[in-house]
């Protein structure tokens, strides 16, 4: 029984290591404003951390702005910079907010993720190395591309309407 356990316990742990080791992480010197993890932990809510820090990813359907209709600009959750606009958003069916392009290229980087055993384009914040979602080639036009994005590694600041 105690080596079955063991077993079991070996086998996960595995698992875990290679999910992890999975992502080709760039490296820091890459990224002006990367910070240690725990300065994050005080800064983000524990599910922008989980999300920009662990590089997890939240329920589909259940975050706050894959059906968000309003006008405005996604930025960084973690640095409050612009990605996304409302303009190039789309509903893409998937549960997350998704876009067809960035709002500045140069703010975000995409790294290979191999991680859970699938090779896919992850998109970091350029200035931050902080995980934003993936990237994917099965967008509308005119670009063609899906940035998927994890709502908590956002925040929407809506437009000020205009009365004249």
């Amino acid at each position: 029984m105690k080596l079955r356990i063991f077993n079991l316990v070996s086998v996960f742990v595995l698992l875990l290591a290679t999910t992890a080791c999975g992502q080709q992480m760039p490296d820091k010197k890459d990224f002006p404003e990367a910070k240690p993890a725990n300065y994050w932990k005080n800064v983000l809510s524990p599910e922008a951390y989980e999300i920009m820090v662990n590089r997890g990813t939240e329920t589909p359907f259940d975050n706050p702005y894959w059906n968000n209709h309003q006008k405005g600009v996604y930025v960084s959750a973690a640095t409050g910079k612009p990605l996304f606009s409302s303009d190039a958003k789309f509903n893409s069916g998937t549960g997350w907010p998704s876009f067809y392009k960035p709002i500045d290229p140069d703010a975000i980087m995409i790294v290979k993720d191999y991680s859970l055993g699938m090779e896919r384009d992850e998109v970091v914040e350029r200035s931050t190395g902080l995980h934003l979602g993936h990237v994917f080639d099965d967008g509308p036009p005119p670009t063609g591309k899906r940035y998927c994005m994890n709502s908590y590694a956002l925040k929407f600041v809506k437009a000020v309407k205009n009365n004249k």
